[in-house]
């Protein structure tokens, strides 16, 4: 330490704010949230001064036997307030005082008018260090002669069977409402895991198809662009509907899209939406055709179903495996949701008109 501060060049009082740290020595972790700590408390002077004073009791300086940059820092905040301070203040800030002294005699260049003068004639009483005091000694017991004890004392601190057996009951009848509490939360998420999902929680929406064109590398499907409302633009989207319609069938039409799977990447493509089809066993498959005058973003539900779709369907909670097999068409070729116990509910938009196939009667609609 005094091979640094006889080697350290001087800073001006005005560049100590800002002094480099590289020039001492590297800190431990422990001395950096010191240092921080110093930085905020000196900010914030006269408060936390009593402080400064307590904690340079056992060191050189503020984090310990090296001078830092942070010694510095302090410094500089604290020097306008000694300066204020008479012979009367020696003896409450007599550590500050030091400290300060040290620092302008060794590493801060102060100008003589700015200067913090000690004056080491004054007495400054003994600081006195106040010792840990002793518990006091328990006086003596006198000695006296044991009463004799009565038939119905009984011993401190054992609990009678009485007290007992009513401690076991109440212990019993706790554990007893815990495990029924948990029983019946156990029981109410099964039931509520097994209510079948709303198909709100689909978005389902009008699509318009700009463009599609063969994917280049999977032959069993199209690349579409698509317009589904979004902000951002149209969306791409991949189908597997080159063996049942020419590509011709699928340019500039409108179209429902399921507009919140997980995006899913099909040989390098991603792919992010799909078309509303119907199908049946023999292979048959047919677009489900929006109604005249819909537009490319409209909002798509099932009647009693207009609620707020999940952002995104979640996969591991098999959602839309779980609505989809409840779709189908009905004899006048509407798509329908059927829910068991319950009337079919039709696919419809804002409007109240129902979406179709074109022929096809107790379809697969996916």
């Amino acid at each position: 330490m005094a091979d640094l501060t006889t080697k350290f060049q001087k800073l001006a009082l005005s560049e100590v704010e800002s002094a480099d740290a590289s020039k001492f020595v590297e800190l431990t972790s422990e001395q950096k949230a010191l240092e921080s700590q110093w930085l905020t408390l000196s900010s914030r002077f006269p408060d936390s001064i009593e402080e400064l004073n307590e904690s340079l009791k056992n060191k050189t300086y503020l984090l310990g036997n090296a001078p830092s940059a942070a010694d510095l820092v302090v410094f500089s905040r604290t020097l306008p307030l000694a300066l204020k301070w008479t012979t009367a203040d020696y003896a409450s800030k007599r550590h500050i005082l030091r400290w300060l002294d040290l620092l302008q005699n060794t590493l801060v260049e102060v100008p003589q008018d700015s200067k913090l003068t000690i004056d080491f004639s004054v007495e400054v009483p003994r600081e006195i260090k106040e010792k840990p005091k002793k518990a006091a000694a328990a006086p003596a017991a006198k000695k006296e002669e044991a009463a004799p004890a009565k038939k119905d004392d009984k011993p401190k601190g054992k609990p009678d069977e009485e007290t007992l057996k009513r401690l076991r009951e109440e212990a019993a009848k706790a554990k007893k409402e815990k495990k029924a509490a948990q029983a019946a939360a156990q029981a109410a998420k099964a039931k509520e895991e097994a209510k079948p999902l709303s198909p709100s929680v689909i978005d389902f929406r009008i699509g318009f198809i700009e463009k599609a064109v063969k994917h280049p590398d999977a032959d069993s499907l199209y690349v579409s662009t698509i317009h589904c409302g979004d902000e951002e633009g149209p969306r791409t989207v991949c189908s597997g509907l080159v063996a049942h319609f020419p590509l011709e069938a699928m340019q500039e039409r409108y179209v429902v899209v399921v507009a919140n799977l997980k995006p899913v990447t099909m040989r390098g493509i991603k792919s992010s939406a799909m078309v509303l089809c119907g199908a049946n066993p023999e292979g048959k498959v047919e677009f489900v055709e929006p109604p005249a005058g819909s537009k490319a973003g409209e909002k798509v539900f099932f009647e009693g179903h207009d609620g707020t779709p999940e952002k995104v369907l979640n996969p591991k909670k098999k959602m839309w495996e779980s609505i989809q097999p409840l779709f189908s068409t009905n004899e006048a070729l509407e798509v329908t949701y059927t829910e068991e116990g319950k009337a079919p509910a039709k696919l419809t938009n804002v409007r109240g008109e129902s979406f179709k196939v074109a022929t096809i009667v107790n379809a697969e609609v996916r």
